[in-house]
C-alpha cells in the first residue's frame, strides 16, 4: 500500500499536549500526536513518510498537509494527505479532503469535497447486452 520511500512512523516523536493551545504554523517530521489546540497550519517537512495523529480531544483550525494521517478529532481546514488517511469514528473535518489511500470508520463526518489523488485503478467498460427490454 505504501511505497518503499514513504513509510508511516511507527513511533511518536513529539506529542502536543491536552491543554495546549498553540497560534501559528507547524512544521515537523516523523510522527506528532495532537491531543491539543492549533490555529495555524500544520504542515510534514521533508521528503519522509511522516505520521500525524489527530486525536479525539484535538482541535485545528488551518491546512493539514502529510502523507500518513490518523483523524479522531476536529479539523477546519483543507486536508492533504499523500499517502494514507484514516478517518476515525469521532472525526469531524470541515473542509476539502485530498488523499491517496483512505480508511474511514462508522460516524466520522465531512463536509467538504474528498477527492481521489493517487493512481488511478483499472477502469471498467459496462456494456448493455443487446435484445430484450
Amino acid at each position: 500500500m505504501f511505497s518503499k520511500d514513504s513509510k508511516p512512523q511507527n513511533r511518536i516523536d513529539t506529542l502536543i499536549g491536552a491543554g495546549t493551545t498553540i497560534t501559528g504554523d507547524i512544521a515537523f517530521s516523523g510522527g506528532l500526536r495532537i491531543d491539543g489546540e492549533i490555529n495555524g497550519n500544520v504542515r510534514a517537512t521533508g521528503d519522509q513518510g511522516s505520521t500525524l495523529v489527530i486525536s479525539e480531544h484535538a482541535r485545528i483550525q488551518g491546512e493539514v498537509s502529510v502523507a500518513h494521517l490518523v483523524i479522531n478529532g476536529a479539523v477546519t481546514g483543507p486536508v492533504v494527505s499523500s499517502g494514507f488517511l484514516e478517518l476515525q469514528a469521532k472525526a469531524r473535518v470541515t473542509g476539502d479532503i485530498q488523499y491517496n489511500s483512505i480508511e474511514m470508520h462508522l460516524g466520522a463526518v465531512v463536509e467538504g469535497r474528498m477527492v481521489h489523488t493517487g493512481q488511478p485503478g483499472k477502469s471498467i467498460e459496462l456494456k448493455l447486452a443487446a435484445g430484450g427490454n
